[in-house]
């Protein structure tokens, strides 16, 4: 029978203090949470586990940390940019001083309550759902200015003109025929190639460039 985990404290601790969750099966975008970091600061506590003496291991928030570390120590030299003008880095602040560190919610667990933690914390963003319309709604206040958001002008603008679902394209096109899911082959030949293949599929039953190729390898299974 496992334990639910128990707070203990929040601190500031240096990352060599720290490891990472040994395992993670996640694979986050760790560029977008920089930015994040870079706009917002820190606003979510990494998760870490206190076992005896051993180094704190990182349950949640293995990528915050891993975004920290790709930031460095000190002064990362770029103030943040928005329509206004600059602000400083939400990491470093612009100083030299900066110690490369994070902010952290110790707890104590089993080692199953650490796996079932780490599991659920990568899996339960993934089985969330949007409410399209009142995502429009928040992005609109953002006043094109989508720094430390996660989205960009293009995700916008296929949230308010999404592409139209197959029901739609069957309406405007029809069904769609077994040939529309077939590979297309695209080559660029020289002027002379070109007449060259015309001249080799002058008998071919049709004139498109298909009714040529398909003659053309008629030829050459029997030349085989």
């Amino acid at each position: 029978m496992t334990e639910p985990a128990r707070y203990l404290r929040t601190v500031t601790l240096p990352l060599d203090q720290l490891r990472h969750f040994p395992g993670n099966a996640k694979r986050g975008d760790v560029p977008t949470i920089l930015d994040s970091l870079r706009r917002n600061g820190q606003y979510r506590s990494l998760i870490a586990r206190q076992v005896d003496e051993e180094p704190l291991t990182v349950l949640a928030g293995n990528h915050t940390m891993m975004a920290l570390e790709l930031h460095g120590p000190g002064d990362c030299g770029e103030p943040v940019k928005t329509p206004t003008g600059e602000q400083p880095c939400g990491i470093c602040r612009n100083s030299p001083a900066w110690e490369l560190s994070g902010r952290v919610e110790v707890v104590e667990c089993d080692d199953a309550t650490a796996r079932r933690i780490n599991l659920v914390d990568n899996r339960s963003a993934e089985k969330g759902t949007y409410d399209r319309d009142a995502l429009a709604e928040l992005l609109s206040y953002m006043d094109d200015d989508l720094g430390g958001t996660g989205y960009t002008d293009a995700d916008v603008q296929l949230l308010i003109a999404p592409p139209p679902s197959l029901e739609e394209l069957a309406d405007t096109y029809g069904d769609p025929a077994a040939d529309d899911f077939w590979p297309v082959l695209k080559i660029r030949i020289s002027p002379e190639e070109r007449d060259e293949f015309y001249g080799l599929t002058v008998d071919a039953s049709g004139k498109e460039d298909t009714d040529r190729f398909r003659h053309l390898m008629t030829l050459a299974r029997s030349a085989a």
